[in-house]
Order: C-alpha cells, then sequence, then structure tokens
C-alpha cells in the first residue's frame, strides 16, 4: 500500500492532538481558508511582503491537508465538510494567484501581471475542479496521480514559496500564466474522454446485442 504524501503526514502529526477535542475539521477549513486569505493578501503588497506571503501560503497548504486528517482520525468526515474542504481550497488557489498578479503590476511586466495571474489561476481551479468532477463519476476519492517519494504533481504548488524568496516570482507568474491554461486544456480532453466512455460503452452493447 503506497504511503500518503509527505504534506498529509504532517497535517496529521498536527492535528493528532486534537482528535478527542471539540474541534471540528470544519474549523480547520476555516483556519485554512483565512491563512491563505491572508498569504493573497501579502502578495498583492508587492515583492517585499510577498516573502512573508510565501510562509504563509504554505501554512495554508498544510491546513488544507490537516483538515481532512482530523476528519478521518475522529470519525467526522461529512459531505458538507468535503464540499467546503474544496471550495475553500480553490477559493485560495484563485486568490493567490491573482494576488501574485496584483503585486507585480508595478514591475517589469506591469498590466500584464494581473492578467496572468489571473489566468494562471483560473486554469489552476479548472484543472482541480475537473480532476474532482471525474473521481466523482468515478466513485473515487482521488485521482491517481504520478508521486514520487512522498510527493505528487500537484505538490509543484509548493515551489511557490522558493521562488518568491529567490526573486523570481515573475518569471513564475509568467511560466503559469502559460502553462497552467496549456494543462488545463489536457485535463479537458481527459474529462471528456472519460465523459463519453460510459456512452461508448452502451453502444457497443446495444450492437452486441443485435
Amino acid at each position: 500500500m503506497p504511503q500518503p504524501p509527505w504534506d498529509a503526514r504532517l497535517g496529521r502529526v498536527l492535528v493528532s492532538p486534537l482528535r478527542e477535542t471539540r474541534v471540528h475539521p470544519n474549523h480547520i477549513t476555516t483556519a485554512g481558508l483565512l491563512v491563505g486569505l491572508g498569504a493573497a493578501a501579502l502578495f498583492a503588497g508587492g515583492e517585499t511582503t510577498a516573502r512573508w506571503g510565501a510562509g504563509v501560503y504554505l501554512l495554508a497548504a498544510i491546513l488544507d491537508h490537516a483538515d481532512g486528517e482530523l476528519a478521518r482520525l475522529a470519525g467526522k468526515t461529512s459531505a458538507f465538510g468535503a464540499v467546503y474542504d474544496r471550495i475553500a481550497d480553490l477559493v485560495v488557489k484563485l486568490s493567490l494567484f491573482t494576488g501574485m498578479g496584483m503585486g507585480l503590476r508595478h514591475g517589469a511586466l506591469g498590466n500584464w501581471a494581473p492578467f496572468l495571474g489571473i489566468l494562471g489561476g483560473a486554469s489552476v481551479v479548472m484543472i482541480f475542479a475537473l480532476r474532482g468532477e471525474m473521481a466523482r463519476r468515478q466513485n473515487i476519492e482521488v485521482l491517481g496521480q504520478p508521486s514520487w517519494r512522498g510527493f505528487e504533481i500537484e505538490d509543484i504548488l509548493y515551489v511557490i514559496a522558493p521562488v518568491t524568496w529567490c526573486g523570481l516570482l515573475a518569471p513564475f507568474l509568467v511560466a503559469a500564466g502559460i502553462g497552467a491554461p496549456v494543462f488545463t486544456l489536457w485535463v479537458a480532453r481527459q474529462f471528456r474522454h472519460s465523459s463519453r466512455a460510459p456512452e461508448l460503452h452502451v453502444v457497443r452493447r446495444r450492437v452486441t446485442r443485435t
């Protein structure tokens, strides 16, 4: 059985002491949402405050896993909690990239920065939303994705912190504004094929019966 990602394991360690308390997973989700929005606001303040925002974002990312771990440990999973967690996560991601664009608008990218931020953020949200819907249709918790030594492909977002601290946020935003929409098209193609697969299966069954 594969080991869970390292961020999920860290989240479990953090919330283990809360297992027998009145703290609910939705409380952790709300805390993660507020921390994530705080990170976005720091990024929007410019490159100086963005360095603080990078650290705050790491905390928000860990909290995003911690709520699910607490729900499983305490037996407090619910359909509402799962939806709330997903919405909060997507709101943070969109806000984060938008904040990056707003914070870099006075730099070399100029007015392109907010556009790239919104485009990159919206693309990331669409990627996660499409993959979540595919998982729901296949009646599984999450879709399988490439992993290596406890890291998953979605963990690429953790590079936001080091690139910010190294002063490379502008190139990262350009790469995200171009690369994320391209990857969105690939995921949308996967989604289309997954949606058509049952229909094709039914057609083939009908043909064999005639």
